[in-house]
């Protein structure tokens, strides 16, 4: 069975009405028919029937064995933190999403928790990193928002050789592009406000574990701290799901369309996307992904904040906001929005310049879009464009 038709009909009919949409239980608690005897439901802390549905769609869409929804992404992280204790080592991409950052480093390092920081494309660097005392490895792939490309199954081989962990930030890829589950990662991690919810309307995040008792201690810390998602977000999302497919080939077409018209641009530097063969890690990226994703980022020749300022208040059709993964396009401008968290040192080391634009592509159509960018770079960089091509003055 393909995987657009297995999503579609592993979200279950309602067996008690036949509602074809997963019902909403907004309730807070149970009835039970005895002291501790229920119908598998006592508080909805612990369980909830429209979030149990979520749980289990999601941890099919990985191919893993247990699945947890969280009030946010941060919430879904801090959740898998949980399983490390003061000592403890992590090594982590470099180039990090700044919410995760500031996470490790702001909260958990006063717990005694270590996070070393790499270039995770490079093995090398990872094998440097690591030390007894290592416990988690922590990927994103592609990451936010440069979309460097981590070999999943390498670097899994590498952590359990240690005996550490791997966790995968699967949120630019999502389930429908890549499963880390089947490469030897222990743990993948979404974003879910971005593409599985897919419509910019709710905040969630979800984990998902290859083994059910690594899935039973984190369903553990889920209970025990209550970052649980509520049971109407828990439909929404459901309901983005059900779409998945569907909107990630599109999102797929059209950043691909808007990359190659970027990279041929006088007026921009640099373009990162995995889907252009120009991209250092293109054939990792074709070998462990079926697409190359929805975002797009650039680097401007101008490189400063100021030029980047002025782009992304000129476009009409790209809206300047936080996030990413919804069906409207999006820019943002990364070192001041996104990883405004992160030194401007380090992040300048781990590629984010500050020109650098983040795009998240909708489902316009592709060739509004260009036309959209291209309206941006005429009446914004003029001078730029006379320089380096005259033909476009």
């Amino acid at each position: 069975m393909k995987a657009t038709t297995q999503l579609i009909h592993s979200i279950p009919v309602d067996e008690q009405t036949g509602a074809i949409a997963v019902p909403i239980y907004q309730t807070s608690t149970f009835v039970q028919e005895a002291p501790g005897i229920n119908k598998g439901f006592d508080y909805s802390r612990s369980n909830n029937p429209t979030r149990a549905t979520l749980e289990k769609i999601v941890a099919e869409l990985e191919g893993g064995s247990t699945g947890l929804a969280f009030a946010s992404g941060l919430a879904a992280i801090d959740n898998v933190i949980k399983l490390l204790r003061s000592g403890d080592e992590v090594v982590a991409v470099d180039d990090i999403y700044g919410g995760a950052f500031r996470l490790f480093d702001k909260v958990y390092s006063q717990y005694g928790i270590k996070v070393t920081y790499v270039d995770t494309a490079d093995l090398r660097e990872i094998k440097r990193a690591i030390t007894p005392a290592t416990r988690l490895i922590w990927l994103e792939t592609p990451t936010n928002p440069t979309l460097k490309i981590s070999d999943i199954a390498a670097i899994a081989e590498l952590a359990h050789a240690h005996r550490a962990l791997l966790c995968v930030d699967n949120t630019f890829a999502t389930p429908a592009l890549q499963q880390p589950l089947k490469l030897g990662a222990d743990i993948v991690v979404h974003s879910a406000t971005k593409y599985l919810g897919g419509h910019s309307d709710i905040i969630a995040g979800v984990v998902v574990t290859a083994e059910p008792e690594l899935g039973a201690r984190l369903k553990f810390f889920q209970n025990a701290t209550g970052n649980i998602l509520g049971p109407f977000d828990s439909f929404l999302l459901i309901r983005g799901l059900e779409t998945l497919h569907l909107r990630v080939r599109e999102h797929c077409r059209n950043a691909l369309a808007i990359a190659k018209y970027l990279e041929q641009h006088p007026a921009v530097d640099k373009v990162f996307y995995p889907g252009l063969s120009s991209h250092p890690n293109h054939l990792l990226a074709a070998k462990q992904q079926s697409a190359f994703g929805g975002v797009v980022s650039f680097t401007l020749k101008d490189d400063t904040e100021a030029a980047a300022n002025a782009f992304v208040m000129s476009t009409e059709l790209f809206k300047l906001a936080e996030s990413l993964g919804g069906i409207k396009s999006l820019l943002c401008h990364p070192a001041q929005m996104t990883h405004k968290s992160i030194p401007a040192d380090i992040r300048r080391a781990n590629g984010v310049a500050d020109s650098l634009i983040r795009l998240s592509i909708g489902l316009e159509d592709s060739e509004d879009l260009i036309n959209d960018l291209e309206q941006t770079f005429k009446s914004i960089y003029q001078s730029v464009i006379k320089k380096h091509a005259p033909a476009f003055a």
